[in-house]
């Protein structure tokens, strides 16, 4: 790479992974109000995923060449005019509205970053955002008051893990969705683990025999459908993911657009640099190793986050 030219991922047509590559792009300069940022981590998500293949092109429709990625954390190395936030040097954590995370340097508002805490590790703070702020607003939907029981699908996940602990940060029981062989991890964290499968419905009824006062979906819309079976008031079932559903139903469907704030990401990175709430790193893979990065996450049974490494 030359001292120019940074490297990031791009793809130039929907499709599989394959269509991705990373190749040699100049370095952006920032404007007024905001700085350039070299990337020191950026974690990958689901809904990249699906804007890459086009399933989501009526909803977030790509222009290509295109980008990806929003969560990031890395060195402030140049201020555009006008900045008085951030100084060269500061390590921070943040989001990117660009579709350009996955890079070596980014440009990003001052408005979409924090100062990261020392406690966080690179990785942890690079894949922050999306499931931090995903999770606040999902839990804010369901409004979960103190001894309420909320049931979680996809519990174990990226944004999973993140929902059952503020769930539990907020008094709430939790039942947790998720394979055998999360159980351990989802005891260990305040839920109760419930397996999916054919006898679901039945299972969270001997888990929750006072009831279910809440659901959060984060894995498709048979969930949706089996919270308004269970009962469950249709304005405490929210899905993050299953927007037709939700529409069609009548239920929630906020997301982390909605809770897109510096005071939402100060509160997500303050509850994890204090360890009240934990976000397992599942796997770290070199930018070049994108493809291979998605591979993984697409498996969906991945308990934590994957994080690319400019």
């Amino acid at each position: 790479m030359s001292p120019a030219q940074a490297r990031a991922v791009r793809f130039d047509e929907y499709g599989d992974r394959d269509v991705l590559h990373v190749t040699e792009v100049p370095i952006p300069r920032p404007a007024a109000g905001e700085v350039l940022v070299e990337v020191r981590a950026a974690g990958i998500n689901p809904g990249e995923a699906a804007i890459r293949s086009g399933a989501m092109h009526e909803r977030f429709p790509a222009t290509f060449p295109s980008g990806q990625g929003s969560d990031l954390a890395g060195v402030v190395t140049e201020l555009g005019a006008g900045v008085t936030d951030f100084a060269l040097g500061n390590e921070v954590l943040g989001f990117s509205w660009q579709r350009s995370s996955q890079a070596t340097h980014v440009v990003v508002p001052v408005s979409q970053l924090i100062s990261k805490p020392d406690a966080l590790s690179w990785e942890v703070a690079g894949s922050l955002y999306v499931v931090g702020c995903t999770a606040w607003a999902a839990v804010e939907a369901v409004a979960p008051k103190p001894g309420e029981t909320v049931a979680v699908s996809a519990a174990a996940g990226g944004v999973g893990t993140v929902v059952v602990q503020l769930l539990a940060v907020r008094g709430a029981h939790v039942l947790g969705i998720a394979s055998p062989a999360n159980a351990d991890w989802l005891t260990a964290h305040g839920a109760t683990p419930v397996p999916y499968g054919d006898q679901l419905a039945g299972a969270l009824g001997a888990a929750a025999p006072g009831g279910i006062d809440a659901f959060i979906d984060l894995f498709g819309p048979e969930y949706v459908q089996l919270a308004v079976e269970l009962g469950i008031s249709r304005d405490r079932i929210e899905t993050i993911i299953s927007f037709q559903k939700a529409q069609e139903l009548g239920t929630r469907s906020a997301g982390s657009a909605d809770a897109s704030t510096r005071e939402v990401l100060t509160e997500m990175a303050d509850l994890v640099a204090s360890g009240r709430i934990e976000i397992p790193i599942a796997a770290t893979y070199p930018l070049d190793g994108v493809r291979d990065a998605f591979a993984e996450l697409e498996k969906r049974h991945t308990r934590g986050k994957i994080v690319l490494i400019p």
